[in-house]
């Protein structure tokens, strides 16, 4: 094969988002989203795999059986038929909606791919009236789509675009449509920034089994394993919504990460990363950005959960913020996981059975940090929202159970300001990360609290408590103040006397 000419990322980002003009102003983004990235993900599957049979033809020449044996132990098998190639040469057809679902379950149900992708493309109707329109808009729009990734500069085979690429570009869109979605956003999409932090307070490490109980698009999860570096760690997640379950899958798929283990389900109502004794997985790094304060969580049920999950106390049937929490902390390995979950900050402070909760975890010794964030990081919420890191190694018989203390960071001030929303920027994310890790008093910016401080204060870990940020404002010299006035007010008297002057001669 000849060489060809590398794009960079930020040449194919633009012309993805470009792609996206077919649907604009006529489909919601948070439903046109998914025919864009489904598209992205055939058409990098197609483009690897006309890379790979060059590569074989190449290497054993006119030897179809022998290809066709090599082709079949690739990483994903595309069935005759089913490439975005097949499907742009019938670009025209008048049930092309129709063809592409049809490629597409033969792309899942292939017994190669099963295992990877069985169910991916469930939630996804290229043939949909309610999204698409009818008939003829909808044969233009398919059609318009399909030739928009048929550019040549959308060639997306590995000779010419790296698999990171691909990856970060996925990630490209899921945020530019979680910006654009608003507050619909909260269900597949946490801030970059945001989640490059939690993944450093978690302080991931080889080998680690790592988990997202609430895993959205599973971008938290590719930044984990990118603090690790390296293959060995292992990846399982859980995702309540559908559709972003399968992009959380395609995700995985597109870095490389085919085995990770993501389940379709309820979290708190239907936990499905279960092992074979019936009980919850235990994991070494749990890691969210669940739901804000969801309502009808499942309360009615969570004082009879089989995995005890509620055992400090049933959080309120109108916040489900505890419950996550409490689902996350047990599924940490007893007496070494660690937890870095989001939350908002009345997690921090609110009583009633949170006050009973938070009080139990903190009388367990189990709250190692909570990082107090700006306002306006989230396209779903203008709050500011805190980090809890939990450290199960601190409690009786871990290694850390000698560490008594919390450590309370006030990060509320330092964001880049954004016409849309307001970002973490590398310094600032830097900043935090060192502070923790350094876990010592900085003046206006963190403290490092003990248990009986935080007793006195009745368990509330509202961080102002702990941080004092006041700014004493400059004492102001009153005398000196009314001198200034004095002589103010003399130049004045002489200003006018020149102006009346003035007009005089002018005669006014």
């Amino acid at each position: 094969m000849t060489e060809e000419r590398q794009v960079n990322q930020s040449e194919i980002n633009g012309l993805l988002w470009a792609a996206c003009d077919t649907f604009r102003g006529v489909v919601d983004p948070s439903e046109y989203k998914n025919y864009i990235l489904v598209m992205l993900f055939v058409k990098y599957i197609s483009d690897v795999w006309r890379d790979r049979i060059e590569h074989y033809q190449e290497e054993y020449g006119d030897n179809p059986e022998r290809i066709s044996r090599k082709m079949e132990r690739e990483r994903f098998v595309l069935p005759e038929g089913a490439s975005f190639y097949d499907l742009y040469e019938q670009r025209n057809a008048s049930n092309i909606g129709e063809l592409i679902n049809m490629a597409l379950e033969a792309i899942e149900e292939h017994p190669k791919n099963k295992a990877k992708l069985d169910g991916v493309f469930r939630n996804i109707d290229f043939n949909s009236e309610s999204n698409l329109g009818q008939t003829k808009d909808r044969n233009r729009r398919l059609k318009t789509l399909l030739e928009d990734f048929n550019q040549e500069q959308l060639n997306l085979r590995p000779s010419r675009v790296s698999e990171d690429i691909i990856g970060n570009s996925y990630i490209y869109l899921i945020e530019r449509f979680g910006t654009d979605a608003g507050k619909k956003a909260g269900e597949f999409f946490t801030p970059a920034q945001v989640s490059t932090l939690v993944a450093k307070l978690a302080r991931p490490k080889p080998g680690d089994r790592i988990c997202d109980p609430a895993c959205g698009s599973g971008s938290l999860l590719i930044k984990v394993v990118d603090e690790i570096g390296g293959d060995d760690y292992s990846l399982y997640g859980q995702e309540v919504n559908g559709g972003t379950w399968a992009l959380a899958r395609m995700n995985m798929f597109l870095h490389g990460k085919d085995v990770a283990d993501i389940r379709w389900g309820d979290t708190l109502n239907d936990p499905k990363l279960i092992s074979d004794e019936d009980k919850l997985m235990r994991f070494d790094v749990v890691v969210a950005n669940p739901p804000f304060s969801l309502k009808k969580w499942g309360a009615e049920d969570a004082a009879d959960d089989p995995f005890e999950r509620f055992k400090r106390g049933v959080p309120p049937k109108t916040k489900g913020d505890y419950a996550f929490i409490s689902h996350m902390i047990e599924s940490a390995l007893p007496r070494e996981g660690r937890v870095a979950v989001v939350a908002p900050h009345g997690v921090l402070f609110r009583a009633s059975s949170e006050g009973k909760i938070r009080k139990a975890l903190i009388e367990e010794n189990l709250l190692d940090a909570v990082v107090g964030l700006p306002p306006g990081l989230f396209p779903s919420t203008g709050i500011p929202v805190a980090i809890l890191v939990f450290d199960r190694s601190r409690e009786e018989g871990g290694e850390n159970a000698d560490r008594k203390d919390v450590m309370f960071i006030d990060a509320s001030r330092d964001f880049d300001a954004g016409k849309a929303q307001n970002t973490l920027l590398n310094k600032h994310v830097t900043m935090i990360a060192d502070t923790y890790e350094a876990r010592e008093d900085v003046e206006k910016y963190a403290y490092v609290a003990t248990f009986e401080e935080i007793k006195e204060n009745d368990f509330n870990l509202n961080i102002p408590r702990y941080v004092d940020t006041f700014e004493e404002e400059e004492e102001i010299d009153i005398a000196e103040v009314q001198r200034e006035i004095e002589g103010l007010e003399t130049e004045l008297v002489q200003v006018r006397e020149k102006m009346t002057g003035h007009l005089k001669e002018l005669g006014v």
